[in-house]
């Protein structure tokens, strides 16, 4: 990672901001702690490259409304979202609003780097064409079941609310989700959302009809 790419840290628990910094810092990147999302966006805008990750659950402004902040004002960052475990839904809620990846707590050293890595390399030119052409022929491979199971994932849905909503049990929900995600060559969950949002931007801005096959993705990500 070029030595130009600054870290932005906002986290209000201390003792959890110190570490994920030595933590970055260990690993060669310039870092930039923020005790509150106010206070990230107090020195905004910003000079050269950066990636910001930042904490889900905060007072006053939290993770979400942070990414909603910098949309409106057109600041265009890579976001990695932290949460809390099982709080799926809500991580959802951040892909939405424009996050490029989350991550559950405990973050491991490797998983945020990957992370930020994979964040930066999504700003290269051609790579939303590239990957949703590869999506849609994925998505075609699904059958109608793991299509209504992808979508109730992708809504943050909990295996026994997607079992109820289809009349199947939990355990089939659990194969049509191994099943989707192996098809669709997602590792987790925020690559599979990571996929929707591609092949969605694309579809919107394509001006021709030479990717109409998004047209497969679940209503969802339309």
């Amino acid at each position: 990672m070029a030595n130009d790419l600054t870290i932005h840290l906002v986290d209000d628990e201390e003792a959890l901001r110190r570490s994920l910094t030595f933590l970055l810092v260990s690993a060669g990147f310039a870092v930039r702690a923020h005790s509150c999302a106010k206070a990230f966006l107090d020195i905004l805008p910003l000079s050269g490259r950066g990636c910001l990750v930042t904490d889900l659950r905060m007072p006053d402004i939290d993770g979400i409304e942070l990414l909603h902040h910098l949309r409106q004002f057109s600041i265009d960052i890579p976001a990695i979202v932290i949460t809390g475990q099982g709080d799926i839904a809500a991580a959802v809620q951040a892909m939405k609003a424009g996050a490029s990846d989350f991550l559950e707590k405990p973050v491991g050293e490797g998983a945020l780097i990957a992370a930020i890595n994979v964040a930066m390399g999504q700003r290269r030119p051609g790579r939303a064409v590239a990957d949703c052409e590869s999506v849609a022929a994925r998505v075609h491979q699904l059958t109608d079941r793991e299509h209504q199971v992808l979508t109730g994932v992708l809504e943050g849905l909990q295996n026994k609310m997607i079992a109820y909503h289809l009349g199947i049990s939990s355990r089939t929900v659990e194969v049509h989700r191994a099943n989707v995600m192996a098809k669709m060559g997602a590792r987790n969950l925020a690559e599979l959302m990571r996929m929707a949002i591609a092949i969605d931007a694309v579809e919107q801005s394509a001006e021709t009809g030479r990717l109409s096959a998004v047209n497969a993705w679940p209503a969802f990500a339309r």
